[in-house]
């Protein structure tokens, strides 16, 4: 008997999960259900976590969290508890498994049946903003070696364990030389140990295009958070519907399971929603917790239900369902149909090492670092990059001297051109005047002083490292 932690949600939340936790039940799952109270009335209450210290404690009891969707109130700070929980319970990849139910349901793409596995934890979600200047605000994209390395072995195993042919990577590297460098850089030694599995690299934006228009090119697609995130949900609407497709949280000790649409509480108390997005986000669970043959049992009689035609409204269509029922006679139809498999769909058969686990990271040697110069961000409202530049230099040092500027990352000076529209947030890079010489943080300091006797505002330092003799900055656009 596994225990579990279950959070029924907002909107349309508690109805499904009430339809779901039917189903699997009627099956033979074995599990005890703890819930809590997790959400809009949490962060309502003054709580703008959404979730209490005594609810964490449970779902870290049970390390087995089935969420339904939440409402996260707009605006005044509050931050997603999807996020959240993600981050602090250390769950790094999420699993979206996303293929078309032709022709039952409807889609372009009958051929479809791919995977995304998403890293889930950091990237520009790590959610680190500041407004810097009047008008410019940043937000920092944080790559790790470790979290690239468990995501990328995970998406690997994934494919080994359940018989898939190819993992793809996608990245925006050709721009974001360092982040998505160092994803594809991992991605490439960690495919040479799996020799037996095709491995292929794509730039994002064509991936994207190539993926909406023949998605049955791939098959396990590995990708950072936000990528992971937006084209999950443009996979699971091209296969049918965003409502139909649930997703895993993988950690190292806990799990969560979820269906990946919203709360749609327009859609709330009417015996109207669809399940099956947290229906198919608990068969992952099944499978997680050991409880494959119940697992396998839920998902053919789900599919034999849509096979059937017995639809909820949102997938429901004349001439092809044949009865357009609710969320509980839609469970009462999956329930009846236990035990039994589709016969035009491919029916499941789950194999009993379905587990997968990976070895701890572990820590490479450190590098020899070297600090090859400073970049100084400054806010200045002015327009001239050579007047801002004229102003710079009277900070120099003697063996630290301006050698750049940049605006929002392209080149202004020196040799910047007129036509380049120039914000007030402005990159100032220092080097050591002899080529191929180091600088010390006392120089950083030294310049920071003068910065500040000269009125000049500099809001933000980023050192300039080489790591084992190789630069690891990006130059200036133009540069």
């Amino acid at each position: 008997m596994q225990r579990i932690t279950v959070a029924k949600g907002d909107g349309i939340g508690p109805e499904i999960m009430d339809a779901t936790l039917a189903i699997i039940k009627a099956a033979g799952a074995q599990i005890e259900v703890d819930e809590i109270e997790v959400g809009e009335k949490v962060y309502l209450s003054g709580n703008s976590s959404g979730i209490s210290k005594e609810s964490w404690d449970t779902i870290r009891r049970n390390k087995v969290f089935l969420k339904a969707p939440i409402t996260t109130p707009q605006g005044g700070g509050y931050k997603s508890l999807n996020v959240t929980t993600r981050k602090f319970l250390g769950l790094y990849a999420n699993i979206r498994p996303c293929f078309s139910m032709h022709p039952y349901v409807s889609t372009k793409h009958p051929k479809m049946d791919i995977v995304i596995v998403r890293e889930n934890e950091e990237d520009l979600y790590a959610g680190i903003e500041h407004q810097q200047t009047d008008e410019v605000v940043q937000c920092l994209k944080l790559i790790s070696r470790p979290g690239c390395e468990k995501i990328v072995r995970y998406a690997f195993e994934y494919a080994l364990q359940y018989g898939r042919k190819k993992v793809t990577c996608f990245t925006k590297d050709n721009i974001m030389k360092q982040t998505d460098g160092l994803f594809h850089q991992v991605f490439d030694e960690i495919a040479k140990e799996y020799p037996d599995i095709e491995n292929e690299h794509w730039i994002i934006d064509i991936g994207a295009a190539k993926m909406a228009d023949t998605p049955e090119a791939f098959d396990v697609i590995v990708m950072p958070n936000l990528y992971g995130d937006v084209l999950s949900d443009v996979a699971a609407q091209i296969a049918g519907s965003v409502g139909l497709a649930g997703s895993a949280n993988i950690g190292e000790t806990c799990a969560m399971f979820e269906a990946i649409h919203g709360s749609a509480p327009r859609r709330a108390g009417q015996n109207m929603a669809n399940p099956s997005g947290l229906l198919q986000g608990a068969i992952q669970m099944l499978i997680h917790i050991g409880q494959v043959k119940v697992a396998e049992k839920v998902q053919n009689a789900w599919l034999k239900t849509i096979e059937d035609g017995i639809h909820t409204y949102d997938i429901y269509k004349e001439g092809v369902s044949t009865q357009k029922v609710g969320t509980r006679e839609f469970a009462e139809a999956v329930i009846a149909n236990l035990g039994q498999v589709p016969s035009s769909l491919q029916a499941v058969h789950y194999s009993e090492e379905k587990l997968i686990s990976l070895p701890k990271y572990t820590r490479r040697a450190p590098a020899k670092k070297e600090l090859l110069g400073v970049d100084l961000f400054v806010h200045w409202p002015g327009q001239s990059a050579d007047e801002l530049a004229s102003i710079i230099k009277g900070i120099e040092l003697d063996e630290v001297k301006l050698s750049m500027i940049t605006n929002r990352g392209i080149k202004v000076y020196p040799d910047g051109f007129p036509e380049t529209f120039c914000t007030d947030h402005w990159r100032c890079r220092f080097k050591n005047a002899s080529e191929g010489q180091n600088i010390s943080k006392e120089h950083i300091l030294q310049l920071l002083q003068r910065a500040m006797t000269a009125n000049v505002d500099v809001i933000k330092t980023e050192n300039l490292y080489a790591f084992d003799g190789k630069p690891a900055f990006s130059l200036g656009q133009g540069q």
